[in-house]
């Protein structure tokens, strides 16, 4: 069975963390494309007012209360979506969260709640979304991984750790579904750091309140892109040409980039504010405070564009003329300036 999605206005699309930052921006991006939304997080009360304003622009939306990490939870997405809309077409697992600090400052609770929200929560919501899907025509799973799905950093090494399994797992499903060709589709997003409220969000064992590394590229480019594999089957996409020099680098030269991170991810993960002894995070429980965000309020730089995500997201023809043209540019350029076929008379 070859893999066939539905344009964006015939889908009804699911997005767990659907009340801040990626998830977000996916929700008012799908619904401005004409998706039905079912939409999923842990605050009831950001959840009506986000479906109220959906409503307002004439969304059919259901929002379903719920912890990813509780297998109950994903269940109760997937009935709600059968019950008001029939079918599921895209299931977007995007619900994250991070711990900030050295891996032997942390507790291991903590360390436990980031991979049951993040890995976890992906596990349950993929079987689930494959369930709904086999046998009703397909459809899109999509997973929100990271740059450090390919490669980890320094005080944040349960999210690495949980972006790397994000990415093991998926491909794993990927084999088995297209041995089984069922025609689901099963892509990673490979967000670089992203100018969202995820460094608020985080439980911290630093001294300084957590940042994130620049460039911080928008929000709405990921979101672009996870729309995007809705409609067009896709394995990986990278967004922000930073998450792909990173994944090149850690396979070329993983000793240079290890000193090179050292050097330079402790202090670009730290901002200048010291953690308040009142500090909240949303590890544990929501943070109303950075609800219905997409930005964060850091003073960075956003990076609104990014040419390497836009080319990675063109038609399959125009991919091989583009590579194939760069192929040839380069075998051109290698090639000596006094080669010549030199014919005999």
């Amino acid at each position: 069975m070859s893999i066939k999605l539905k344009k964006l206005d015939e889908q009804v699309m699911v997005i767990t963390g659907a009340t801040s930052g990626i998830g977000l921006a996916t929700a008012r991006m799908a619904a401005e494309g004409g998706a039905s939304l079912v939409l999923a997080a842990r605050d009831a009360d950001a959840l009506d007012t986000l479906a109220h304003e959906m409503r307002q622009r004439g969304v059919e939306v259901a929002t379903v209360t719920a912890d990813v990490g509780n297998p109950a939870d994903i269940a109760h997405i997937g009935r709600v979506a059968l019950e008001r809309f029939g079918r599921v077409d895209t299931w977007v697992n995007n619900a994250g969260i991070s711990v900030f600090g050295k891996n032997q400052d942390i507790a291991l609770e903590d360390m436990r709640k980031v991979m049951q929200t993040n890995f976890w929560g992906v596990v349950h919501g993929s079987l689930e979304a494959v369930k709904l899907m086999k046998g009703r025509g397909g459809g899109a799973l999509i997973n929100l991984g990271s740059e450090v799905s390919d490669r980890s950093v320094p005080l944040q090494g349960t999210y690495s750790a949980s972006k790397h399994a994000v990415k093991a797992f998926t491909e794993s499903l990927r084999m088995e579904l297209d041995k089984e060709d069922v025609g689901i589709s099963l892509t990673v997003i490979k967000p670089s750091a992203i100018a969202t409220p995820f460094p608020n969000h985080a439980k911290s064992y630093m001294e300084h309140e957590p940042d994130l590394p620049p460039p911080n590229y928008a929000p709405e480019l990921v979101a672009q892109a996870i729309v995007h594999a809705a409609q067009v089957p896709e394995r990986d996409v990278y967004v922000g040409g930073h998450s792909k020099l990173t994944s090149l680098a850690g396979y070329l030269m993983p000793s240079a980039l290890d000193r090179f991170m050292t050097k330079t991810m402790f202090s670009q993960q730290q901002s200048d504010r010291p953690n308040s002894s009142a500090r909240r995070d949303a590890l544990h429980s929501p943070d109303a405070a950075q609800e219905l965000r997409q930005r964060n309020d850091r003073d960075h730089r956003v990076v609104e564009r990014s040419p390497y995500t836009s080319f990675e997201m063109r038609s399959v023809p125009a991919k091989t003329v583009l590579v194939g043209g760069a192929l040839l540019a380069a075998w051109a350029l290698s090639r000596k300036p006094w080669q010549r076929t030199v014919r005999h008379a």
